[in-house]
Order: C-alpha cells, then structure tokens, then sequence
C-alpha cells in the first residue's frame, strides 16, 4: 500500500501592526529582499493564532494582546519560493520594536509613505487601508 501524501501550500501568518498612522515593517535578512509585514509560517501542532504572536515576538520583540483576522491570501504566485497561504491578522502589540529572527531591522512607516513591499503585501496593506475585508472584533491573543 503506497504511503499517501499531499503536497499543497504552505500556511504562513502576517501581522498588521498600526500605532499613530504608521505601519510596522520588518527588513528581511535573507530573500526575498526588501520590507515585509513580520510573519512567517505556521509550525506543527500551533494554531494560526499563536504563530502570528510567536512570529511578532520572534522579529519584532513585541508582545501581542489583542488579535482579529482578516482575510487568508493564496494565490500561488504570492511567495517566489513556494505556494503559501498567507493569514494575515490586525494585531495590538505592547513594548517597543527590535528586530529579531529573520529580520534586519525593524521601522515605523506612514501608512500613506510605504516603501516597495515583498511578496503581496502591499496588497495586503492595500485591501487593509480601503477595509475591503473589516474582519471581526479584537480577540485576547492566546496564552
């Protein structure tokens, strides 16, 4: 009997962290090049909750106390490296930024005054600002 296996996307998470009009960025280490929302993906037996906290904690030294999700984004082309699917969170932090993990450094950007971003997340950021998905209310993050 032949062993079954699947070889879909892979789950990744990404947070929108908003303070005074501005957007926090993480400058990735390794490629893709270029600023990003901090993210990354989702580890075995970790819900998509908990791996967008751990992720923030990991590249921005930030504690998440609040989080709501807001759309999952899949198309196959989103990431250069392999098909993911991206759920992306508006997540309330406390502490202040360091860059940690895979990024560089860490900075606060107008959201009108964005550089060029990886991946798709200038679409993100882009549906986040017109609020084309709301999304629900503010949860307590995970524990």
């Amino acid at each position: 009997m032949a062993a079954w296996s699947y070889h879909g996307p892979k789950v990744t998470v990404d947070a929108l962290i908003v303070r005074d009009g501005r957007l926090l960025l993480i400058e990735r280490k390794f490629p893709p090049p270029g600023f990003a929302l901090p993210g990354g993906f989702v580890d075995a037996n970790e819900t998509v909750e908990q791996a967008v906290c751990r992720e923030t904690l990991e590249e921005t030294g930030l504690v998440v106390t609040r989080l709501r999700q807001l759309h999952c984004y899949s198309d196959p082309k989103r990431d250069p490296r392999q098909h993911t699917a991206g759920v992306i969170f508006e997540v309330e932090t406390q502490g202040e930024p360091v860059a940690g993990d895979d990024a560089g450094a860490v900075r606060w950007f107008p959201l009108d005054a964005l550089p060029p971003l990886a991946f798709d997340h200038g679409a993100i950021v882009a549906d986040f600002r017109a609020r084309r998905y709301p999304g629900g209310a503010f949860e307590a993050a995970p524990r």
